[in-house]
């Protein structure tokens, strides 16, 4: 199994950047994409125009291989339905965490892409996810994810490594990456060509890209977009 890379990719600003990471580090990169059901399944029609952005931007094209789409709506609206992947508002729940949050959708990819990446000889699987500037959601945390990786190589007898390079920055630090990696070349594709809003809103524009501006992954965004470029100005 060689160093190539499988990122997961949504078509969203924290995976977008992953990507951008990814190529900047490994000489094959492929990515991985999963249909759940999600509310904001307009993120998926993204993800092939950001992916031909990037590679342009870092001149990475012979580094970037192919797509994986997995389709796994059928088993995620069958075991509970959430504001992510039915129509309900978005609110707090009595465990403390937004009903946004999907029990074991991490875990699923993160299966389904070691997975594929045990068929295509892939040893890193990259995700965005982070517990720093995030909404709880404890299949996003470093412990859980070290733990995930220890089952995937007991359960598929390979050195899978799993990387979430954004784990411990939060949003500002997350475009400051992205600014790092390629620019304000790479910064206006996330800006205009990606989607992390629940809602799956791109009719409304903002500084910092589309969205509702009310749910909490536009919250996110916003919030961080101004923390960082306030520290562009002040720097």
């Amino acid at each position: 199994m060689g160093e190539g890379a499988l990122v997961l990719f949504s078509g969203g600003q924290d995976s977008s950047t992953c990507l951008a990471w990814a190529l900047a580090r490994y000489g094959r990169v492929e990515t991985v994409g999963f249909d759940y059901g999600q509310r904001h399944r307009a993120e998926l029609d993204c993800r092939e125009g950001v992916r031909e952005g990037i590679v342009a931007i870092g001149g990475w094209r012979g580094a970037l291989g192919p797509d994986h789409r997995v389709d796994i709506a059928g088993g995620m609206s069958a075991i509970g339905e959430t504001a992510l992947t039915g129509a309900m508002e978005i609110t707090m729940t009595s465990s403390g965490l937004p009903n946004t949050f999907v029990p074991g959708r991490n875990l699923l990819f993160f299966t389904y892409a070691a997975a594929i990446a045990y068929r295509r000889g892939l040893r890193r699987l990259i995700g965005g996810m982070c517990e720093t500037d995030y909404s709880g959601y404890p299949d996003c945390r470093d412990d859980t994810l070290k733990a995930m990786q220890l089952a995937l190589n007991l359960g598929m007898e390979r050195r899978f490594v799993v990387e979430t390079p954004l784990m411990w920055i939060d949003k500002a630090g997350t475009w400051q990456l992205a600014h790092e990696l390629g620019g304000e070349r790479l910064v206006s594709l996330i800006v205009e060509g990606t989607l992390s809003c629940y809602r799956g809103d791109r009719t409304h524009r903002h500084e910092w890209g589309y969205g509702c501006g009310t749910c909490p992954a536009c919250e996110l965004r916003a919030r961080g977009w101004e923390r960082w470029r306030a520290g562009r100005a002040d720097g």
